[in-house]
């Protein structure tokens, strides 16, 4: 991907100071961290907080942990794994080595149980993530301090007893929520022993007294102590001094740094790869078998068409495709490898499959596959989507094309430049989608009428195409429908697979219509059940199916029946007549 130019990056100060007060022992703890270069850009910076629960004697070590570890484990997650994704993995991991130590512990008094209160800033978005009494406030331009946060305690006579807090359960429940970042903001985050002596009139005036974030974060957590505050005290401070905020002039500019490569022909060489073999040239890519001196093997080099050097979104997708290619580090999708450093040219490099394409493997075996291939076909796919599923991403293009057979028999996907990538998606950008991307044949409705995708898209594309190698036909006849866009998912009526075919079993039907269902809600949630209802009936599925009224299920049938019964009256009033 394209990060922003070095002028037009996330930048924030932090500034902070924690004191162990009246007590001998500071169990409180804070961790912020914004990093440079590509990790400022795909990750953010992170800033948190922890106070330890006083009573434990594991205090200290359980806020130390939980902050140190959450921004290690935090920038060690995939690129591809959305904000929400990676800090709830990250504190549900935590959460129950605590619980579990605590428990082996079997004392209150050595648990490890301490609060949470943590901001990612990733873009122009502020992901926060809370459970305990430490607080999360945001001061505005318009002299509003907010409170973002909320405490879990229960009031116990004059006492306050914490309900939530990391390590207190092997069930952790954590508040999170996203805050839209605006330029100069400043977040502020306080252990109890800070917010419970200072109001909130007091941190807005110590804000505006000072412009350095450590010395007001200092003054704060001291004016605290002088009013009585008994406990550790911790108060850290973050202001956003600058946010990545492109112009599509700009994103355009650095999306064309480097030249499309001429269209080329056979014998000719491009940063040393010559080209053996022309294998597409269209109008939107060029496709080539190059071989190097300094390699063996061939491969595959992807061009962007001249056509398209002024379409920054067209671009954006290339320059994606090479991205997730690096990342989805699998045999069951296609490898894509680095360029050369030194390159001035905009291309993909990629193995070279041996294969054919599904399209072309259905057109050289028939219209009709047997259940035995296409479950091992199918089988395949699935391998390629779950590899896309962990990392958080949807392919969105699933279609015949876009899937190798290769000569050994093994599955491969292809194809990444419409591929929707979480981590991706949470950052800012003036490009944006016209239309919906891939073939209309095999889109989910909901990314067609509404521009949404999840990975249950990617489960009504397998379903279209499992329809198709069974039956050589699509589930549904929206060829009219797409000339002019739906309107809504009524519009999508699958027609039974058994109209083509009566030898398939009605119970493959069932899955078929559950896979490729109008609405995503109806679909599989998971492509393991979609394979399970391929190999054996779904009981439920076909009781369901039974019940169906036959002019529901099946109209053409219906009316046939109709009509012969119309006729043998006619034929038998006829006999009577006569």
């Amino acid at each position: 991907m394209i990060a922003p130019d070095k002028n037009k990056k996330l930048k924030v100060r932090f500034g902070g100071c924690s004191s162990s007060g009246l007590k001998q022992e500071n169990q409180d703890a804070f961790v912020a961290l914004a990093p440079k270069g590509s990790a400022n850009y795909l990750k953010g910076a992170v800033a948190c907080l922890a106070d330890g629960v006083s009573c434990s004697e594991n205090a200290q070590q359980a806020s130390q942990m939980a902050v140190s570890q959450f921004v290690d484990d935090y920038f060690s997650t995939p690129d591809t794994w959305s904000v929400r994704t990676a800090a709830s993995k990250i504190l549900s991991s935590l959460n129950a080595w605590l619980f579990h130590h605590g428990q082996q512990a079997s004392a209150r008094h050595n648990s490890f149980v301490t609060t949470f209160s943590s901001i990612i800033f990733k873009s122009n978005t502020a992901h926060l993530f809370h459970v305990g009494d430490s607080r999360i406030y945001r001061y505005r331009n318009d002299q509003r301090l907010e409170l973002l946060t909320r405490d879990h305690i229960q009031k116990n006579g004059g006492r306050s007893l914490l309900t939530r807090a990391l390590g207190m359960d092997d069930h952790l429940e954590i508040d999170y929520q996203q805050e839209d970042i605006e330029l100069n903001d400043i977040f502020i985050l306080t252990s109890d022993g800070v917010h419970e002596f200072v109001s909130p009139a007091e941190i807005r005036q110590a804000l505006e007294a000072d412009n350095e974030v450590e010395s007001t974060a200092k003054t704060i957590v001291e004016h605290a102590l002088k009013s009585g505050s008994d406990d550790n005290l911790t108060c850290l401070i973050v202001k956003v001094d600058e946010l990545p905020i492109a112009t599509i002039d700009e994103v355009h500019r650095q999306l064309t740094q480097l030249a499309i490569p001429p269209v080329m022909d056979v014998g000719m060489t491009i940063d040393g790869y010559e080209i053996k073999r022309v294998i597409h040239s269209g109008t939107r890519s060029h496709v080539y078998l190059v071989q190097h001196p300094d390699h063996k093997r061939p491969y595959i080099l992807k061009a962007p068409s001249p056509n398209f050097s002024e379409d920054a979104q067209y671009l954006e997708g290339f320059i994606r495709e090479q991205w997730v290619g690096l990342r989805a580090d699998h045999d069951s999708i296609m490898k894509v490898y680095a360029p050369s450093h030194d390159s001035q040219f905009l291309y993909l490099l990629a193995e070279y499959i041996e294969g054919q394409t599904l399209r072309q493997w259905m057109h050289d075996n028939g219209k009709h596959t047997s259940l035995e291939k296409m479950r091992e076909i199918v089988q395949g796919i699935v391998t390629g989507l779950r590899v896309f599923r962990r990392m958080e991403m949807i392919h969105r293009d699933l279609k015949p094309e876009n899937i190798m057979i290769c000569d050994d028999g093994r599955i491969k996907l292809i194809d990444f430049g419409t591929v929707k990538v979480s981590g991706l998606s949470e950052i800012a950008s003036p490009i944006c989608e016209d239309v919906p991307v891939g073939s209309v044949d095999y889109i989910a409705p909901e990314y067609l009428l509404e521009g949404q995708a999840d990975h249950r898209s990617d489960i009504f594309s397998l379903g279209a195409i499992i329809y198709e190698m069974l039956s050589g036909k699509l589930p549904y006849q929206m060829s009219h429908a797409h000339r002019r866009t739906p309107k809504d998912i009524h519009e999508w009526r699958y027609q039974s697979i058994r109209n083509y075919d009566k030898n398939i079993p009605e119970w493959i039907d069932c899955a078929l219509e559950k896979a490729t269902h109008p609405s995503f809600q109806q679909r599989y949630e998971v492509l393991s059940e979609l394979v399970k209802d391929l190999y054996e009936p779904n009981v439920n599925l076909l009781e369901k199916y039974q019940r169906v009224p036959l002019i529901e299920r099946n109209p053409k049938v219906f009316w046939q029946c109709l009509s012969f019964v119309f006729g043998c009256i006619i034929i038998l009033q006829w006999l009577l007549l006569t």
